[in-house]
């Protein structure tokens, strides 16, 4: 009897060790963010993550780094926040992801935001997360039936080697849709003003893209073209096609994978997901003021229409 008292007064003992750690563990967490850009889209994702670790129970310090958009910027981000020790990393973006691989592969890793997975070095590595992959033939299909153009203005980074990827799938449907195509390297403001000769342009994930988004609108204006981008935030400032994955989405799955994983779940054993809420939003007030028809058929497969 005397034993039988022992050994549950030792597995209360046990019990009460186990929820105060698990405890400790859930309020001492450091958390290193990373985004690509300080553009709204990564904003929106962030604070969607947030929002997703108090709902989950998830009291940490999550530290955010938002780095200048240059490839050293981003390796320097990544290995400032694996040498402060944080205990997770979240990165937003491809080109942060790989930056952060590059420098750990002890760190656990939970990304979003990312367009593909498919060049990222994640063999042997704490990696996973969801993707924002989203149809690159379909939203310049969609810009076809707007304006039947010839030639397309494809503008991307080279700072950011996955929107050259993106880029040069655009290209490969030229033959299908019947287009050809002109790339515009945008790296510096100044590059802007080469986008020409073209009757639609198609922006990339670029971040830079978007930080002068309001110079490649006015070009389009003037020339009364399309825009199409797969990047969410400038649907109001100008752009016609907006195709992309919901930032919402995006940091409350970054979240509840993070809250697996602190609880003790490997990032090996957590399949990356792919993103479910895709939006296309259709700024018809824009496409009016320039002249262009939507087709009914167009509108009506739009989750959202500014008029």
């Amino acid at each position: 009897m005397e034993r039988q008292i022992i050994s549950i007064y030792r597995l209360i003992i046990l019990l009460l060790f186990s929820i105060t750690a698990l405890e400790v563990q859930a309020a001492g967490e450091t958390i290193g963010v990373i985004m690509a850009g300080d553009i709204p889209y990564y904003r929106t994702i962030h604070e969607s993550f947030v929002r997703g670790l108090k709902s989950q129970g998830i009291k940490a310090e999550v530290i955010l780094q938002t780095p200048y958009p240059e490839e050293m910027a981003w390796i320097n981000a990544a290995r400032k926040v694996v040498a402060i020790d944080t205990d997770f990393i979240v990165a937003y973006g491809t080109p942060v992801v790989k930056a952060v691989l590059s420098e750990t592969s002890e760190t656990p890793v939970v990304f979003a935001g990312v367009y593909d997975v498919e060049g990222l070095s994640t063999r042997g590595k704490k990696v996973t997360g969801i993707t924002a992959k989203v149809s690159i033939a379909g939203l310049l299909e969609n810009l076809k039936g707007i304006s039947n153009f010839s030639t397309l203005g494809i503008v991307y980074s080279s700072t950011q080697k996955e929107t050259l990827d993106e880029a040069n799938e655009a290209e490969r449907f030229g033959e299908k849709l019947s287009f050809k195509s002109v790339k515009f390297n945008v790296r510096r403001q100044e590059d802007v003003s080469k986008i020409k000769g073209v009757d639609a342009i198609f922006i990339t994930t670029s971040w830079k893209a978007m930080t002068w988004l309001d110079d490649i609108v006015k070009i389009a204006r003037k020339q009364k073209i399309p825009t199409a981008t797969l990047l969410g935030g400038g649907e109001k400032r100008g752009i016609i096609l907006t195709l992309y994955a919901d930032p919402e989405e995006q940091g409350k799955e970054a979240a509840n994978i993070l809250a697996r994983i602190i609880k003790g779940e490997s990032p090996a054993s957590i399949p990356i997901r792919s993103p479910k809420k895709i939006h296309l939003v259709i700024n018809l007030k824009e496409a009016t003021a320039l002249d262009l028809k939507v087709p009914f058929d167009i509108l009506s497969s739009a989750t959202s229409v500014i008029k």
